[in-house]
């Protein structure tokens, strides 16, 4: 059904919009569409994505990342490319649009991570973002020395201590520290340059940072997650959430969440930008729309999709129907390694539609984010229901193929919202900063 919501009035709130850029595209199928066997590491390709995103004044591009291969790649393309070095390349021909990458606190080490991104903020003029993840693929940890991946608490744990210390290192530059005075001789003013001197139960980081206070003073940063640790972290130190939500009234509830979070913090609520995955199919007409989808679905393999499905539940393959409900005790048995609210969200909307595992399969289960199919009108009708009742202040995008599918979505339905003045024509900054509606923070000292 669709919604529809008065428009045409000037928005109080700016609509967000990222495009989470997946090679080839969210469907697992749009990869046999075009038959690119170098789309993993299509750099044209990508190249022409982030051109894109900035036609359409996208506030940023997203690159998930994950630190090891994992069965899926049999069946479809993955983010191969590490994406801190992908995103260079897109600085160079791009102006605005922002470049966020993600980088795991499990596997990695501030310092790290405090250098990469501090660098791409520079190199790419201030559009940088780090998207914080902990890892919750099990199969990455034996690329680095374990069996299995740390317990959930562990590593959120050992994330908070790691995100205190990037921050610091990203601070550790006073803006003007660098002088360039070639009369004095003094080129950089190291009493404006400050070690950090962290000693903590998982780090022991001197500092300072070898990088100077980049263009956003710092880079911006994005975490995703729904637990209460995921949510904590995210509330205390995120610029941005991305977030699984499935129902509005799931995503209502989790909105209200963060931000009393991040008000308890001593943050301004709407400093912390909520920003769901959504998942779109676009069509000049909803019959269009339905008949591309089912020309992606008609390419996938349902029992191989069932076994994997099994597998995010930790549950025999046997044990799902094609043609049946989920079994009620799906959730008993869940993976400790995987995202458990990524899986209830899917359980709940499939008891409330009463929907069989196809059906479910249909809808995205594998990769978890809601899918909207219909006009650029219907689409731009649920995405302004979302973002004026307080279940978003904007949206991660997801496009079905990459690249036709986003080019629809540019040409089609961004020129709907800014019709209904919800979405920019322009750019009025340079920055990702700039783009969120996000002041540069001063510096600490």
């Amino acid at each position: 059904m669709t919604i529809h919501v008065q428009s045409g009035r000037p928005a109080a709130r700016q609509l967000h919009l990222n495009a989470n850029v997946i090679p080839s595209g969210r469907h697992n199928a749009a990869w046999r569409r075009r038959n690119n066997p170098d789309a993993v590491v299509d750099i044209e390709g990508f190249l022409d994505i982030a051109r894109t995103a900035e036609r359409g004044t996208f506030d940023a591009v997203f690159f998930a990342d994950q630190p090891g291969l994992d069965e899926a790649a049999a069946f479809r393309p993955w983010n191969a490319l590490d994406p801190t070095i992908l995103l260079t390349a897109l600085a160079g021909v791009t102006k605005h649009v922002g470049l966020v990458a993600t980088a795991s606190t499990t596997f990695d080490h501030p310092y790290h991570i405090a250098r990469r991104f501090a660098s791409l903020d520079h190199v790419s003029g201030g559009r940088a973002a780090w998207n914080i993840v902990t890892t919750q693929h099990n199969t990455a940890a034996g690329n680095f020395g374990l069996a299995n991946l740390p317990p959930h608490e562990d590593r959120y744990r050992r994330a908070e201590e790691f995100v205190e210390v990037v921050v610091r290192l990203w601070d550790s530059w006073e803006d003007g520290a660098v002088l360039a005075d070639a009369t004095t001789g003094r080129y950089a003013d190291l009493a404006r340059v400050h070690p950090i001197n962290h000693k903590g139960a998982s780090f022991s980081v001197t500092g300072p940072l070898q990088v100077p206070r980049s263009p956003q003073g710092r880079p911006v940063i994005v975490q995703a997650g729904a637990s209460e640790a995921s949510k904590r972290l995210g509330a205390r130190w995120a610029d941005a959430l991305f977030t699984v939500q499935r129902t509005v009234e799931g995503a209502r509830d989790f909105y209200r969440d963060v931000k009393t979070l991040a008000a308890g913090f001593g943050r301004n609520p709407d400093n912390l930008i909520v920003l769901p995955g959504l998942y779109l199919v676009v069509g000049s007409t909803e019959e269009e729309a339905w008949a591309r989808k089912k020309e992606f679905d008609d390419l996938l393999d349902a029992e191989a999709d069932k076994i994997r499905l099994a597998e995010r539940f930790g549950v025999d393959p046997e044990r799902l129907e094609l043609d049946a409900p989920l079994p009620d005790d799906i959730l008993d048995t869940i993976s400790p390694h995987v995202s458990r609210g990524f899986l209830e969200n899917i359980v709940l909307e499939a008891r409330r539609d009463n929907l069989t595992v196809r059906q479910i399969l249909g809808r995205n289960a594998l990769s978890g984010h809601r899918v909207v199919v219909g006009t650029p009108e219907q689409i731009a009708d649920n995405i302004e229901a979302w973002f004026t009742t307080g279940a978003a202040d904007g949206f991660n995008l997801n496009m079905d193929s990459y690249l036709d599918g986003f080019e629809l979505f540019v040409d089609h339905v961004v020129p709907e919202l800014r019709r209904r003045n919800l979405f920019r024509t322009e750019y009025s900054g340079s920055t990702l900063r700039d783009h969120l509606g996000l002041a540069r923070p001063p510096h600490p000292a």
